[in-house]
C-alpha cells in the first residue's frame, strides 16, 4: 500500500504498480508509437523525395521527437496519466499526493524517459524501479509522480470500534498536533484487527501503541483505562476535531434551541451582552422601587408605598 494518509488516518487505495505490469504497459506504448512513426516516415519519404538529404534528415528527427517524445507527453497530460498501454494494464500516473498529473509532470517524465528507456533500452529504468521502494523510475522521482494500479479488488470495509461511553470527551484537551500520520494509521489498523489477534499479542501491541501515542502527545495515558480503549477514545477525539474543522460554520442551529441574547422581535436591536460570569435571567427583572419607571399615560403612577401614607382625598396633584 502507498503511504498516503488522509486526515482521518485512512490510507488511500493507491497501490504502486510492479515492474512487470509497468514494463508491459511501456512495451505496448512503444509498439503503438513505432507503428505510427513508421507510417509517418513512409509518408514523409514519399512527400519529400525532391528535397536534399539534409532536409530529409531534419524531418526524420523532427518526426522522431514528435511521435516518440511529444506524443506520449501530450497523451499523459490530456488523459491525466493514462496512456494506451497503462489503460490496457489498469495503471495510472498520479502525483505523490494522489492527485492527477499536469503538463510539467508529463514533460519531466517524457524527457527523462528518452534517456532511461529509449537510449538504454529500459535498463536504467528497470534498475531504478528495482531499487525504489515504490517501483519508481528516475522520471517519476524527478517529476514527483507515482504509477499506481487502478483496478484494485475491493475488500470488506473495516470500521474502528467506538470507545466505551464513559470515555466520551475525556481527552478533549489532548494535544494531537505532533502525532504523525504513520502512527495514526498503525493505531487504526490495530483497532480494526484486534479481534483477529491472539489476546497476548493484541495486549502487547496496544501497550506499545499507547506508549508511542503518549510520547507524541506529551501526556501519559491514564492507568485506569485499558490500552485498547484509550486508543479508540483518542482516535474518536481526532475524528471529532476533523469533523468540527471541516464543517465549521455549516451546521444549522438545532430546532427548539434559541439564543439567550437574540432579539425576540424581528428587526429590533439585540440586547446588550451580559457581564461575564452572570447568568441571564429567564424573566425580566423589575426596576428598583426608588426609581420607578414612568407610565406611558400622562397621569403619573403613585408607588404603592406612597399611596399607603397619603390620605385618599381624591385630589391628584398636578404633574
Amino acid at each position: 500500500m502507498s503511504e498516503l494518509v488522509t486526515g482521518e488516518a485512512v490510507a488511500l487505495e493507491l497501490r504502486p504498480a510492479k515492474l512487470p505490469s509497468r514494463a508491459l504497459a511501456v512495451l505496448l506504448d512503444l509498439v503503438v508509437a513505432f507503428i505510427v512513426y513508421i507510417g509517418i516516415s513512409i509518408g514523409l519519404a514519399a512527400a519529400t523525395a525532391s528535397l536534399d538529404d539534409a532536409a530529409q534528415v531534419a524531418l526524420t528527427i523532427a518526426a522522431f521527437l514528435l511521435v516518440l517524445v511529444g506524443a506520449p507527453i501530450a497523451v499523459e497530460t490530456l488523459s491525466h496519466g493514462r496512456s494506451l498501454g497503462k489503460m490496457a494494464c489498469g495503471l495510472r500516473v498520479v502525483r505523490d499526493d494522489g492527485g492527477p498529473i499536469r503538463f510539467r509532470h508529463a514533460l519531466v517524465r517524457g524527457a527523462l524517459g528518452v534517456v532511461e528507456i529509449l537510449m538504454t533500452f529500459g535498463v536504467v529504468a528497470c534498475i531504478a524501479s528495482l531499487v525504489s521502494a515504490r517501483g519508481r523510475r528516475l522520471g517519476d522521482v524527478f517529476a514527483g509522480t507515482l504509477v499506481v494500479r487502478e483496478r484494485v479488488p475491493v475488500g470488506p470495509a473495516r470500521f474502528v470500534p467506538p470507545p466505551p461511553p464513559w470515555l466520551a470527551g475525556r481527552f478533549a484537551g489532548l494535544d494531537l498536533s505532533a502525532v504523525p500520520d504513520a502512527l495514526w494509521l498503525a493505531v487504526r489498523q490495530y483497532l480494526t484487527r484486534m479481534q483477529q489477534l491472539d489476546p497476548q499479542v493484541s495486549w502487547a501491541m496496544a501497550v506499545q501503541l499507547t506508549g508511542d501515542l503518549s510520547a507524541r502527545t506529551g501526556t501519559p495515558a491514564p492507568v485506569d483505562i485499558p490500552p485498547a480503549a484509550y486508543l479508540a477514545a483518542v482516535v474518536q477525539e481526532r475524528q471529532a476535531r476533523e469533523a468540527r474543522r471541516a464543517f465549521a460554520g455549516q451546521v444549522p442551529p438545532s430546532p427548539g434551541v434559541t439564543d439567550a441574547y437574540a432579539s425576540p422581535v424581528p428587526g429590533a436591536p439585540p440586547a446588550a451582552a451580559p457581564v461575564p460570569g452572570s447568568v441571564p435571567a429567564p424573566f425580566p427583572v423589575p426596576a428598583p422601587a426608588s426609581t420607578p419607571a414612568p407610565a406611558p399615560s400622562a397621569v403619573p403612577v403613585v408607588p404603592p408605598a406612597a399611596a399607603a401614607e397619603r390620605p385618599a382625598t381624591g385630589f391628584v396633584p398636578p404633574a
